[in-house]
C-alpha cells in the first residue's frame, strides 16, 4: 500500500475525520488489523485564516507548499490538502513538490457523477462557494453548480469560522443549514456539495432526505483507492 500524505490543520476537526475514515476504509478493504502508511503534516490554522481573510493567497501557498515538502520528504507517495477552501492554491503546491496532488474537487465530481447527478448545490466557505478555483473546477466535468444567495452565505462561511472549526456543533445552526440545503432543492439542485471538510460534523444524511456529498468522506475514500492501486 502506497504511502498517503496528508496536509492538514485546516481544522484539525477535519484531520482528525480524515485520519479515521482512511483507517476505517482500510480496515474494511485489507481487514484484520490493517491500517493506511500515512505521513502528516499540521499546520497553525490562526496563521492561515488570517492569511485568507486578508486576500493573501500568495503568503498562503507558500507556507503550505513548505509544508507539502515535508510531506514529499516524510516518503508520502502522493499528497491530499485536507480542505476544500485551500485548493485555492493547489497548483503552486502541486507545483512545489514532485509527487501528485490528489484534488478534493476531481473526487467529489466523480463521485456525483457516478450517482447521476449533474445539477448540485454548494455550501462552504464563502470562498469556496464564491471564487471560480472550485466551482469552476467542478463544472469543467459537466456539473451545475448552485449556490446560495448572499445572506445565507454569509450564514454558512459565519457557522464554519465560529463554530466548526472551533469543534462547536449547534442544533440552531444545524436547522439553518437544513434550510438552506431544502431551498437549494427547491431551486433545483439533485444534491448537495458539503464543500467544507467540516460540515458533515453538522449535517449528515439522517437530517434531510437531500443526497449529500461530504467532501472529507470522498476524498478518503479516494485515497485509500489511490493508495491500493497497482501501480
Amino acid at each position: 500500500m502506497k504511502t498517503i500524505g496528508l496536509l492538514g490543520g485546516m481544522s484539525w476537526e477535519s484531520t482528525e475525520l480524515y485520519y479515521r475514515a482512511i483507517n476505517e476504509e482500510t480496515r474494511r478493504l485489507r481487514g484484520r488489523l490493517h491500517s493506511a502508511p500515512i505521513a502528516l503534516v499540521s499546520v497553525d490554522f490562526q496563521q492561515i485564516e488570517q492569511l485568507q481573510h486578508q486576500d493573501d493567497w500568495a503568503a498562503c501557498a507558500r507556507i503550505l507548499a513548505g509544508k507539502a515538502r515535508q510531506v514529499e520528504a516524510a516518503g508520502a507517495d502522493f499528497l491530499l490538502i485536507c480542505t476544500n477552501t485551500m485548493h485555492r492554491v493547489a497548483d503552486e503546491i502541486q507545483g512545489a513538490i514532485d509527487i501528485p496532488l490528489l484534488h478534493i474537487a476531481d473526487a467529489t465530481a466523480s463521485a456525483i457523477l457516478a450517482q447521476g447527478i449533474r445539477r448540485v448545490g454548494l455550501l462552504g466557505t464563502r470562498f469556496t462557494m464564491e471564487q471560480d478555483f472550485y466551482k469552476g473546477r467542478l463544472q469543467e466535468q459537466g456539473l451545475e453548480v448552485l449556490v446560495p444567495d448572499d445572506g445565507d452565505r454569509g450564514l454558512v462561511h459565519r457557522v464554519i469560522y465560529q463554530e466548526l472549526c472551533l469543534g462547536i456543533v449547534r442544533d440552531e445552526s444545524r436547522r439553518e443549514y437544513i434550510r438552506i440545503i431544502d431551498d437549494l432543492g427547491r431551486r433545483g439542485a439533485d444534491g448537495v456539495i458539503e464543500g467544507c471538510t467540516e460540515i458533515g460534523m453538522l449535517v449528515n444524511p439522517a437530517h434531510t432526505n437531500m443526497p449529500l456529498f461530504d467532501t472529507a468522506a470522498i476524498h478518503a475514500r479516494a485515497a485509500v483507492a489511490r493508495a491500493l492501486a497497482p501501480d
